[in-house]
């Protein structure tokens, strides 16, 4: 699994908004893709093709020379009973993994908690964007947010007292509705001190960083870049999350799909590259994952919200290869006209907490589920 000396780390990467999985990986030996898809479709001579029915959208390129290398591991179907089609409630499920109440313990949270129960490390969790995802947010549990590395950011750059409460009372409005105003509170006064304090040690890591690589200029590519600036500067970080948005594609997808997978894929091999560079590479597992899926048959410009979705897990510690089915495109097979999940989310967080993080499944995911041999 890994070497004695190198402790596994998993940087997760959220598509957000709902990537079309059938124009990521796409069906293009089945006349029905192309029936369902008369405006938006990838023509035949377009693909990627990775064998006689399946292939990559020819903007990720990048990825599919992973995929080559045997570094990617396609996860088809991915979802959950009732799946839920709105952005928010969807997104909550998968970070809380409760897809039936609404859920106040993320499951990073819950990792980041069983793999430093006595949160020796205020950074052994980092979040690169705004604010702080619902699946890092756990009471008691330390996680650093970071906006730039450079001018670090969201509640810790802020030195004045008044504004520094104006921020954490903006977060804590963010969160209560579902959470309740007292766990948030709770969770702000535990976990924002923290949080802080990472804060002053993160700084460092930007002066200790060289590198040959020059990532792509994209918001994905440089949060990436930044990941890897904590991460070869050995400050114990375990978890890594970021996000890459713009997926809902209603309207103008012609365009604005491919111009996400180029960044995405460009981003994913630069920092691939430079885990390589800085002999990290083989310690660390990329996961890929978006709230949902989109609609079998496009609408004209764009496709709307669906369900069943494509996650992918990259990097050297991973089988590559695809794993679990491709949803059926038979009508009679659709659920609601949208593809049908054939692989629970739970099960695929699950192989990765267990397979690769070494740490029990099922107090992650909250019970057990058919796991995956991707790692």
């Amino acid at each position: 699994m890994t070497s004695t000396k190198k402790d596994p780390i998993l940087v997760v990467i959220q598509l957000t908004g709902g990537n079309d999985y059938l124009n990521t990986l796409i069906p293009y030996g089945d006349p029905l893709y192309y029936d369902n898809r008369s405006n938006v479709g990838i023509p035949q001579e377009q693909v990627l093709p990775i064998d006689d029915h399946f292939g990559f959208n020819p903007a990720a390129g990048p990825i599919k020379d992973l995929y080559d290398q045997g570094k990617v591991a396609i996860i088809n179907g991915v979802g959950y009973p009732n799946p839920n089609r709105s952005h928010f409630r969807s997104m909550d499920i998968w970070h809380t993994c409760e897809p039936d109440k609404v859920g106040t313990e993320g499951w990073l949270g819950r990792v980041i908690r069983d793999l430093d129960p006595k949160s020796e490390n205020v950074l052994t969790g980092v979040n690169f964007g705004r604010g702080l995802p619902r699946s890092l947010a756990l009471s008691g549990v330390p996680v650093a947010s970071v906006a730039v590395l450079e001018s670090y950011g969201v509640l810790t750059g802020i030195s004045g007292e008044p504004e520094r409460s104006e921020a954490l009372d903006v977060f804590a409005r963010m969160y209560a509705p579902a959470m309740g105003s007292g766990p948030v509170m709770e969770y702000l006064g535990q976990t924002g001190l923290d949080a802080l304090k990472g804060a002053d040690i993160l700084k460092t890591a930007p002066e200790k960083y060289k590198s040959g690589i020059e990532y792509a200029n994209s918001p994905i590519g440089r949060n990436l870049e930044g990941i890897s600036k904590v991460l070869t500067a050995d400050l114990g970080t375990r978890i890594f999350y970021t996000q890459h948005g713009g997926y809902d594609t209603h309207a103008n997808q012609g365009p604005a799909h491919p111009k996400l997978w180029s960044e995405l894929s460009q981003a994913v091999t630069d920092f691939y590259a430079d885990l390589k560079e800085h002999d990290t590479a083989d310690n660390v597992l990329m996961f890929v994952f978006t709230e949902f899926g989109r609609r079998v048959k496009d609408n004209g410009s764009g496709t709307d919200h669906g369900s069943g979705g494509l996650a992918l897990a990259i990097g050297d510690p991973v089988k590559g290869g695809m794993y679990s089915e491709y949803p059926s495109l038979k009508a009679e097979d659709l659920l609601e006209g949208d593809l049908h999940f054939n692989m629970d989310y739970r099960g695929v967080y699950g192989t990765m907490v267990e397979k690769w993080l070494g740490l029990d499944a099922n107090s992650v995911v909250g019970g057990n589920f058919e796991q995956l041999n991707f790692v």
